[in-house]
């Protein structure tokens, strides 16, 4: 006989807001993109004590504020959010290596599993003149099912940096293409921590301004699920809304597990290595930043219809 449902899980079950995810026993986080960016915002790298903002890395002066979105196409004209009318759209510029970040900025008042929900979009630009030279540079023909434009979106990642005396990102990546725009269509991570302004502050690296700045070699990032196909829906102007959850443990500082609509992906055997030194003024950091990275000169989107981050602390 299955137990009765608890006060808290009837609660959640009757707000129409909450009752679409599934959420852990404490509701740390629940943005509703209808009533603001709620804190969601450009990561941008460290500028000196002046604020002068030349001093930031080429790589992070340009990843691109988050939009509220209404999803408007040339062929529809206002699509709107999974409820409501706006999305947070976070968007590449048409640049190959191009990578488009929003960052929300928390602190732990405790330890334990972390847990991210989210309904999202992707898409490639509809209509430029770069996408069409793309198609015709190799990136596959329409045949009134498959779009060419499925192929020139490069990745989505949602990750983590956290610090409780040790940092560490937690990260996980949907590489849709290769750098070549072949499809891969798998989950991946990083096998090195995440480069650093004080490493580049300290001349151990420099990174172009197109570089991947998660782990800029390719060769260090590795798969840990087989292909997984999203639901793109044959052109890029039909907008379906896609479940995530992705659980992690801050008093292990592992992952746990990651789900993509009705496929649940163990990620407990998937390391997350930590950095070497100690960073200062980073006590109990709890950060969650999402990405979009475009491997042509077609602009991606990532939209996220809402977000809810909840805790068992």
């Amino acid at each position: 006989m299955n137990a009765s449902p608890s006060p808290q899980h009837e609660t959640h079950r009757a707000n129409p807001a909450l009752a679409r995810f599934n959420p852990l026993s404490r509701v740390l986080v629940h943005d509703d993109f209808n009533s603001g960016t709620h804190g969601w915002v450009e990561l941008i790298g460290n500028h000196d004590e002046h604020g002068d903002l030349d001093t930031v890395d080429d790589h992070m002066r340009d990843f691109r504020p988050p939009q509220l979105s209404s999803c408007n196409f040339f062929d529809v004209g206002t699509h709107g959010a999974m409820t409501g009318t706006y999305a947070l759209k976070v968007a590449t510029r048409p640049l190959t290596g191009h990578t488009g970040v929003a960052i929300r900025r928390l602190t732990m008042a405790g330890r334990g599993r972390v847990q991210f929900e989210t309904y999202f979009t992707y898409k490639a630009e509809a209509a430029s003149e770069e996408n069409q030279a793309a198609h015709a540079a190799g990136g596959g023909k329409w045949d009134a099912n498959f779009h060419p434009s499925e192929n020139q979106f490069g990745a989505l990642t949602v990750a983590t940096d956290i610090c409780d005396g040790v940092r560490y990102h937690c990260v996980a990546r949907y590489l849709n293409t290769d750098l070549d725009n072949n499809p891969v269509r798998r989950w991946v991570y990083p096998t090195v921590p995440e480069p650093t302004p004080r490493e580049h502050f300290e001349g151990k690296l420099k990174l172009p301004r197109t570089a991947d700045f998660t782990a800029p070699n390719p060769e260090d990032w590795q798969p840990f699920t087989p292909e997984q196909e999203f639901c793109y829906n044959e052109v890029p102007t039909k907008v379906n809304w896609h479940y995530l959850r992705w659980v992690i443990d801050t008093s292990t500082r592992t992952n746990v597990e990651l789900q993509l609509n009705d496929v649940v992906h163990d990620m407990r055997d998937v390391p997350v290595p930590p950095y070497d030194e100690e960073y200062g003024s980073l006590e109990n950091l709890l950060n969650f930043y999402v990405s979009v990275r475009t491997h042509s000169d077609v602009r991606n989107f990532l939209y996220l219809d809402s977000v809810l981050i909840s805790v068992d602390w």
